[in-house]
C-alpha cells in the first residue's frame, strides 16, 4: 500500500525533493503522522468586499478571517480511516492570531478513480474540491483546485465560477535552512485575489499507532460523496 498522494501523483511522486517525498507519505501504510510548527510570513486577504465571505467561512473553520504577520501555526497531518472506511488525512492548520486561534480544516482522501485527491473543507465537509498534485522541476510541490461542490442533506451543487475561488499551493524544502516553505493562494477569476498566506515551518513524524487521532480534529460530520 502507499498514500494517497503517491497513489495520485504516480510517477511524478518520485521527482519530489526527497523531504516532500517523506512528508507526503503519511498514511495508514506508513503508520506515521506529521506535525508542523513554523510561522507564517503573511497572511493576507483581497479587496474590502470577501470579509464577510471569510467570516462566513470562518464560523465552520473554512479559510481564515483575520490578517497577519509573523503569525504562529501548526498544521496537523494525521491519516486515519473515515467512518466510510475510507483512507483520509488531515490537513488541519491552526494560527495563532491574537485574541484567539484560528483553524482552516480541511480532510482528504484518494478519488474513487485515483486520478485525484478530494479535499473536504471545513467542520462539516460541506465543500469538496478536487485537487491535482505535481512535481515542479526544482522538487517543490504544485497543487491547484478544480471543481468545487457543495453538499448538505440531499443538495448537490457545483459552485459558480463566478462565486468560487481558485487555489494554488505551493509547497518546497529548503535544504540551507531545514524548514519546508509554504505558499498559498487563492484568487477568483473575475474579481481577482480573494486570500493567501506563506511562511516556513520544520517538521516531526509520530506513530499515529500509538499516539490516534487527538479529540477535535476530525470533522464532526462526515460526507461520502465523492
Amino acid at each position: 500500500m502507499s498514500s494517497i498522494f503517491r497513489t495520485v501523483m504516480g510517477n511524478d511522486f518520485g521527482r519530489l525533493h526527497p523531504q516532500l517525498q517523506r512528508r507526503f507519505s503519511v498514511g495508514l501504510a506508513s503508520g506515521e503522522a506529521c506535525v508542523g510548527r513554523g510561522v507564517m510570513d503573511r497572511i493576507w486577504h483581497g479587496r474590502g468586499f470577501v470579509k464577510p465571505f471569510l467570516s462566513l467561512g470562518g464560523s465552520r473553520n473554512i479559510l481564515v478571517p483575520r490578517t497577519g504577520r509573523g503569525v504562529p501555526f501548526t498544521i496537523e497531518n494525521v491519516p486515519y480511516a473515515d467512518s466510510y472506511g475510507r483512507e483520509t488525512v488531515t490537513f488541519v492548520r491552526t494560527f495563532a492570531l491574537p485574541g484567539w486561534p484560528r483553524r482552516f480544516d480541511a480532510t482528504m482522501i484518494a478519488g474513487p478513480a485515483g486520478d485525484r485527491i478530494v479535499d473536504y473543507l471545513g467542520t462539516h465537509q460541506h465543500l469538496a474540491s478536487d485537487l491535482r498534485l505535481f512535481a515542479e522541476p526544482d522538487g517543490s510541490l504544485l497543487i491547484r483546485s478544480g471543481e468545487h461542490r457543495f453538499r448538505e442533506g440531499p443538495v448537490d451543487l457545483r459552485v459558480p465560477e463566478l462565486i468560487g475561488g481558485d487555489a494554488e499551493v505551493r509547497e518546497s524544502y529548503d535544504d540551507a535552512t531545514g524548514r519546508f516553505r509554504i505558499r498559498v493562494r487563492v484568487t477568483n477569476r473575475r474579481f481577482g485575489p480573494l486570500f493567501g498566506y506563506e511562511g516556513s515551518f520544520t517538521a516531526e513524524y509520530v506513530d499515529v499507532r500509538s499516539h490516534g487521532v487527538r479529540a477535535g480534529l476530525r470533522p464532526v460530520r462526515e460526507e461520502i460523496r465523492a
